[in-house]
């Protein structure tokens, strides 16, 4: 805990075997109180490995549900268990743990709602890996994100998210899709409740176990993303008004 704040991080997981236990492993465990680990149906030993090193909270799909799916029973897991500050971590090693502490304290501070790991700060995309195809992929769409949603993020693409429980609490991220569009959805209600992000500075790693989506996926998802942040658009200047910006709580 920190300030009598529970803090819990969750593992979206799907195939991670190989790259649990280094994840799980580099986790500060001094701070965090809980670890849930979803399993989206993997076609690998990720739950028997989840088992031996010994985390608690697992619960696997019986059908594949999707990275949103996914992050949709990490979330109200975490909630169930009174969570405070969730954090979700994704478990193919591609983020570093090691950054939990600050993005924990930040939340526990007040100072910021929600804070995100930022691959594009400094270098760290390039320098970590990342295909300059999804490099000039992501920058391109962070530039019209920004454009049209009137803000200033780095990028809006990464996995590392951590957030407070109001947050969760008030947002209505469960009639999200069940896709990769899912973050952005997710984000952009946020935004629209006028919750400021922060952001840091995050190394990341790419390799062949890494969590990656093919040129179909992306190209779909690039396709998804211009679509929330122009709804995002319309909904803020009120020509229409959508299901996700409907709050859980008054």
């Amino acid at each position: 805990m920190i300030f009598n704040k529970k803090i819990v991080v969750v593992l979206p997981a799907y195939n991670a075997e190989s790259t649990l236990r280094q994840t799980y492993k580099e986790i500060p465990f001094d701070i965090i109180d809980d670890v849930i680990l979803v399993d989206d149906k993997s076609l690998d030993n990720t739950v028997k490995v989840a088992k031996e090193i010994g985390i608690k909270h697992i619960i696997r799909h019986d059908v594949n549900k999707g990275y949103g799916g996914n992050q949709k029973s990490c979330y109200n897991k975490a909630l169930e268990i009174g969570g405070d500050i969730i954090i979700m971590l994704h478990p193919d090693y591609q983020y570093t743990p090691k950054l939990i502490h600050s993005m924990a304290y930040i939340i526990a501070n007040d100072i910021y709602q929600v804070v995100l790991g930022s691959r594009i700060l400094g270098k760290g995309a390039l320098k970590g890996g990342m295909p300059m195809v999804k490099y000039i992929s992501n920058r391109f769409l962070t530039f019209i994100q920004n454009i049209v949603m009137n803000k200033k993020m780095s990028e809006y693409h990464t996995g590392y998210r951590a957030f407070s429980r109001k947050v969760l609490e008030e947002i209505n991220y469960n009639i999200n899709s069940n896709n990769f569009v899912f973050d952005n959805q997710m984000l952009s209600q946020i935004l629209y409740e006028g919750y400021e992000i922060a952001e840091i500075t995050c190394p990341t790693k790419y390799f062949k176990e890494a969590s990656s989506i093919n040129l179909k996926d992306s190209t779909i998802y690039a396709l998804g993303v211009l679509g929330v942040s122009f709804k995002y658009f319309l909904n803020k200047i009120g020509l229409i008004k959508s299901k996700i910006y409907i709050k859980t709580k008054s």
